[in-house]
């Protein structure tokens, strides 16, 4: 089965507990709301879940589960392409 990326996880539910606290701060705005539901939808795909309730849980209990494996034996992770540049 395939797993999804601890970081990806850890910036999707990042990114919908902003947008949740800036629609709490201004319900009516519908750009705001619209992106917060945009978030929780990938969250909810991203974890196989119907609801975004379920999605989080399922999210906050991945991470706490998992660790990063790290890329090289000395424990250090990749950092990409042109990172040094």
């Amino acid at each position: 089965m395939l797993l999804p990326d601890r970081h990806l996880v850890a910036d999707l539910l990042g990114r919908y507990r902003e947008w949740e606290r800036l629609v709490l701060a201004d319900p009516l705005d519908e750009t705001t709301r619209r992106r917060f539901e945009d978030v929780a939808y990938t969250l909810c795909v991203l974890m196989g879940q119907r609801t975004a309730r379920e999605a989080i849980l399922k999210a906050e209990a991945y991470l706490r589960r998992t660790r990063p494996v790290p890329i090289f034996q000395d424990g250090t992770e990749s950092v990409g392409p042109g990172a040094h540049d």
